[in-house]
């Protein structure tokens, strides 16, 4: 058993599981706080590293990309202090630090541990359910239904639309972005149907953010939103959030919605009108993708997707 305790926090390794807790101390960032505990699995860590510094030092636990949903949603923009995987070290304690690493280190090589990109979420994300109020709004989750309520700062516009409400089986991907310099952040939930090129600020499913203190827990709403979607590398194109009820339904590689089989590729009596429905999502996608709901990336996998239905 390996172990680092201090004011920031405390980090124990038993040789499978490395398990952080957050400090109790005044200074410990909000979001850590709220967090909570962590397991993260020895699976879900590319590595790890002790940086001295002139007092102490800090401790940098990095993951597998796609290993867990937080990090995926943040892709190292929180702030040293915000961030769960960093541990500030008191001075004097630089020497359990370093045999701290290299105890993880030992494992990584003796379980082999790829440091590649991880097909699945290795962690589960944080718990729900998860209330947080910033910016220009209020958004809850409950594990199935994200709600986003508005405040007296919100665009009058926006706030016209009403509360808003959906499924997070309506989602196709959450973005977080924190603000900078003059820049204000948002938290967004991209629609599978009703995607919208307009600015956080007047975007009914988003929250604009204005950089204060509580603006990094939104961060933590999408995460666990991302953690009940599809993982972005664990799925073939047609499955990616992204696409989710753009690519046909009945194609006959996959199961059609109803959960029963697809087609086949055989000839058939519906053969022309399906010919034709698969003309017309062609057409679809490229008027999205013009439109710029679409990336170039998504039209392509897309595109090829439908393709292969000829």
């Amino acid at each position: 058993m390996a172990e680092i305790l201090q004011k920031d926090g405390t980090w124990a390794f038993d040789g499978d599981t490395i398990r952080i807790v957050p400090g109790r101390e005044r200074g410990v960032h909000l979001l850590r706080q709220t967090l909570g505990e962590l397991a993260v699995p020895l699976a879900a860590v590319a590595g790890i590293a002790f940086e001295p510094g002139r007092k102490g030092g800090r401790l940098r636990l990095r993951l597998r990309d796609g290993a867990d949903p937080l990090a995926q949603a943040t892709r190292g923009r929180l702030p040293d202090g915000a961030d769960p995987y960093q541990l500030a070290v008191e001075p004097g304690r630089t020497g359990v630090a370093e045999y701290f690493v290299d105890e993880v280190r030992n494992a990584l090589l003796l379980e082999q541990v790829p440091e590649g990109p991880a097909d699945r979420y290795l962690l589960p994300g944080p718990a729900v359910p998860l209330s947080v109020g910033a910016g220009d709004g209020t958004v809850s989750f409950d594990g199935e239904w994200v709600r986003l309520e508005w405040n007296w700062k919100t665009e009058e516009g926006k706030k016209s639309a009403g509360t808003r409400t959906f499924a997070v089986a309506d989602v196709a991907t959450v973005e977080w972005l924190p603000s900078h310099g003059l820049e204000n952040g948002y938290l967004r939930f991209v629609l599978v149907m009703g995607a919208t090129k307009a600015p956080p600020k007047h975007d009914p499913h988003a929250i604009e953010l204005y950089g204060f203190k509580k603006d990094p827990l939104m961060a933590l709403v999408a995460a666990a939103v991302l953690a009940r979607l599809p993982h972005p590398s664990g799925a073939g194109a047609a499955d990616r959030p992204a696409l989710a009820g753009i690519l046909p339904a009945d194609a006959p590689a996959t199961a059609g919605t109803d959960g029963s089989p697809g087609s086949g590729s055989g000839s058939g009596s519906g053969s022309g009108s399906d010919h034709d429905a698969l003309l017309r999502r062609l057409r679809e996608l490229g008027e999205l993708h013009r439109s710029g709901i679409l990336t170039d990336e998504e039209f392509a996998a897309a595109k090829q997707a439908v393709l292969k239905r000829f």
